[in-house]
């Protein structure tokens, strides 16, 4: 079955003065239902019978047509996309096709600008049939059947930032925050990254971490501290007492994750920790 909205491999059917049509070839099949591939995207060399993978979408009549182009979403996904234009039934944004993705301002956290981008879920509108994106995210997440587990990795999408910390999309399913105090990297609104979850809550809220959990998370940030040493010539100003901003500013991570580790690379008689800093033993 073809699906509006994502890839499809289908198959070339016949060719006409203005494209291919593409289909999944079935015996008493309605030709009306074939995808038309417009002529600009024809591949230069094609056969009759051999399939081609092709993003399906609706045109300016809400016809089912083909493209070689690359959206920025896909359906039931969140993506950071630009506004085209705002008229007065809601805003139009760039996902990369030639006919602009419809928010309509009931859809809109809050009213979106011309030029500025934000975060939105494209879906399937089951009143129009029209593929429609939407700002207000937190109705297609679910955090009442989680299917993630404490510990672990998870893709997460920055969603908005707040005085608490950063809230986040995790595997595009469930919602989850990442504390201020643990992030290192200047984060903004669609940003892609790694993350670990750390703690799933009684009421299905869930905390999540940039850094590995546990004995796990103790591993890189030594070998952070060992390549940091060996970039300074054996020496680094910091210790158990030095200032949290101080390590944060050089190592770029916690004073906690900061203590242990150098705590791992004394046991291993890798360092010597003295009163002006720790010292890499040759």
């Amino acid at each position: 079955m073809i699906q509006i909205g994502k890839y499809n491999t289908l198959t070339i059917l016949r060719e006409t003065k203005v494209g291919l049509y593409l289909g999944e070839p079935e015996e008493n099949k309605d030709p009306s239902k074939d995808i038309l591939l417009p002529i600009k995207y024809i591949p230069a060399q094609f056969n009759i019978g051999d399939e081609i993978a092709v993003f399906v979408y609706l045109d300016h009549e809400e016809r089912p047509v083909a493209t070689t182009l690359e959206p920025y979403i896909y359906l039931n996904e969140f993506s950071l996309l630009r506004v085209n234009y705002v008229n007065q039934v809601g805003a139009f944004m760039n996902w990369g096709m030639e006919k602009d993705l419809f928010v309509p301002f009931k859809e809109q956290a809050r009213p979106m600008e011309q030029g500025k981008r934000y975060l939105v879920y494209m879906y399937m509108d089951e009143k129009t049939n029209r593929l429609v994106g939407s700002s207000k995210t937190n109705q297609f997440l679910n955090n009442e059947n989680i299917t993630v587990e404490e510990g672990e990795e998870v893709d997460l999408i920055v969603s908005h930032i707040t005085e608490v910390g950063i809230n986040v999309i995790i595997n595009e399913k469930h919602k989850g925050l990442l504390y201020k105090n643990e992030v290192y990297d200047d984060l903004r609104t669609g940003d892609r990254i790694v993350g670990y979850i750390k703690h799933i809550r009684p009421d299905g809220k869930i905390d999540v971490s940039t850094s590995k959990l546990g004995f796990e998370k103790i591993e890189p940030s030594a070998e952070a501290i060992l390549d940091e040493l060996r970039a300074s010539r054996g020496f680094l100003r910091l210790n158990d007492n030095s200032h949290p901003e101080d390590i944060k500013t050089v190592l770029r991570m916690s004073k906690k994750t900061f203590k242990k580790a150098i705590g791992t690379l004394y046991k291993q008689k890798l360092i010597e920790i003295k009163e002006d800093g720790i010292y890499l033993i040759q």
